[in-house]
């Protein structure tokens, strides 16, 4: 008889918010193990605080996330392009060597070993012999791809992605496609933000369509539907951003 995994990701009726105001509000699923995951809605859907919910960046209001893996150093993320400082003086090198923080901490000493790794990460993303360019200089795709790099390193069983094909160019999209696919395949459990519904069709099997709250989750054919894309535009158009305090406790109450 065999077992079964739990789940990857267990939401259980999760509230996130800023300064009790909710972003995504009642939120319960459960997410395989392995499991490749688009997560899509409208503008202002909570696609990014849901992330940011995940890689404990942000508290939960109310409700619970639990992860099958033992603590937040199993979970690699990128947040968006846009929040990242551009200028700050950093080597390709020295910013991928990031993704070796749970190994060395945050002032180890880079070994030779390590700086064959942080190398042959750099390859598999296209950026071989960039390893003393300033991060100032690269182009958004050549930055997007440095990044990706980082990640490898991580090696994290959990890589949660907010929208890693914002801004760049088509190569990049196809090259960073073909990492996510090959994560995929090794059994890791990713989560991408895509705003591209034909992208998403062609390259992850599930989808997570969220409108501050969960409209539809499991294969993508069934949840990429023109009326639950309808649905999800009509809660997103029909929320309040000046509502009053999400009140979990007698939400959840009147539910009972």
């Amino acid at each position: 008889m065999h077992s079964v995994k739990p789940p990857a990701i267990h939401i259980d009726n999760l509230t996130l918010g800023y300064e009790r105001h909710p972003a995504v509000h009642h939120l319960s699923v459960e997410i395989a193990p392995g499991a490749l995951v688009a997560v899509v809605g409208p503008n202002g859907a909570g696609k990014s605080t849901l992330l940011k919910g995940l890689a404990g960046e942000l508290r939960p209001i109310g409700g619970h996330i639990r992860l099958a893996d033992a603590g937040r150093a199993d979970v690699a993320y990128m947040p968006q392009r846009s929040e990242m400082d551009h200028s700050f003086p950093l080597s390709v090198f020295e910013m991928v060597a990031m993704g070796l923080w749970h190994e060395v901490g945050a002032f180890g000493r880079v070994g030779a070993a390590h700086a064959r790794r942080i190398e042959a990460a750099l390859t598999a993303v296209g950026l071989g012999g960039f390893e003393a360019r300033a991060i100032g200089s690269l182009s958004g795709g050549q930055l997007q791809r440095a990044r990706f790099a980082r990640l490898i390193l991580q090696d994290a069983p959990l890589i949660l992605l907010d929208e890693p094909f914002a801004a760049i160019d088509a190569r990049t999209v196809g090259d960073l496609v073909r990492l996510i696919l090959d994560w995929h395949a090794q059994g890791r459990t990713v989560l991408t933000v895509v705003h591209d519904y034909d992208q998403v069709r062609r390259h992850f099997p599930h989808c997570l369509l969220l409108a501050r709250e969960l409209v539809a989750y499991g294969p993508t054919a069934e949840v990429l539907t023109a009326e639950r894309l309808a649905r999800a535009r009509r809660l997103s158009e029909a929320f309040d951003d000046y509502a009053p305090e999400c009140h979990v406790e007698e939400a959840a109450e009147a539910r009972r």
